[in-house]
């Protein structure tokens, strides 16, 4: 309707605009079964954006929501070793996620033949395999789909805001200073684009969450929670065990920070 209303007034668009007009409502329409489409997000690497979305994935589920994991880190992606999931994996068009525990997840390395083996794409390839995650993957019916996106602001995350109606995006950093104002670069970045912010959680927290606080003050988000640094989290991930499933503590962590998300 906009765009016939734009032609009435004699306003036309860019070929390259209305591409991505009709992707964004083809993707719209393909994912409309899908409630809630959240990222888990931050510029900088290494503080767990992997280990908050898997974990979060499961407490929602414990709760009772179907959910999706989408891994978003197209060229070093982990959520497969994270939940001890190996091939194979069908390939075929509409791309099927794999399932584990009832959680429904996709990644670049169900689609490479060995783990160890570097994927060395540049953008628009990125950007053109974040778009078939989104366009050809026969996610049925979900209460929420949680996105595990690469640090940085480069092609997968752009592709995904411009491509996807997000709820918004989780932030994720830690206690560091360095990581927190990398956080809230992201942050800028997602505001900048009007993408929500729903909060910001500390990983591995010594206690008093000053890296989480430092990013919700000065982005005017909500600190959802903190999350302990905790050597066993650690070890129970690298065996490919879940933290939420394994450790009554670590499951009450991500329970609170999803349920001031779902409320």
């Amino acid at each position: 309707m906009d765009d016939a209303n734009n032609e009435q007034k004699g306003m036309k668009m860019h070929p390259s605009i209305l591409k991505v007009i009709e992707q964004k409502n083809a993707i719209r329409e393909k994912l409309s079964t899908i409630k809630h489409k959240i990222g888990v997000y931050s510029a900088k690497g290494g503080v767990g954006k992997t280990t908050v979305a898997v974990n979060m994935a499961y407490a929602l589920s414990s709760l009772g929501y179907k959910v999706g994991l989408l891994d978003a880190d197209i060229d070093t992606p982990n959520i497969t070793l994270f939940l001890g999931i190996e091939g194979p994996w069908d390939q075929h068009y509409p791309l099927k996620p794999a399932e584990k525990d009832g959680i429904k997840v996709i990644s670049t390395a169900m689609f490479i033949d060995d783990a160890r083996k570097p994927i060395i794409w540049r953008g628009p390839m990125i950007g053109k395999m974040v778009q078939e995650f989104l366009d050809s993957t026969e996610w049925g019916t979900l209460d929420y789909l949680i996105l595990d996106l690469p640090p940085g602001s480069s092609d997968a995350p752009l592709s995904i805001i411009q491509l996807l109606d997000l709820d918004g995006f989780l932030l994720v950093t830690t206690p560091q200073h360095i990581a927190a104002i990398n956080t809230i670069r992201s942050g800028m970045m997602a505001k900048r684009l009007g993408v929500s912010l729903l909060g910001v959680v500390e990983n591995m927290s010594e206690g008093d969450a000053r890296g989480a606080k430092e990013v919700a003050e000065v982005l005017q988000c909500e600190l959802l929670g903190k999350i302990g640094a905790n050597r066993k989290f650690a070890e129970l991930s690298d065996a490919g065990k879940i933290p939420v499933i394994e450790d009554g503590a670590i499951r009450e962590e991500f329970i609170s920070i999803v349920k001031k998300i779902t409320g």
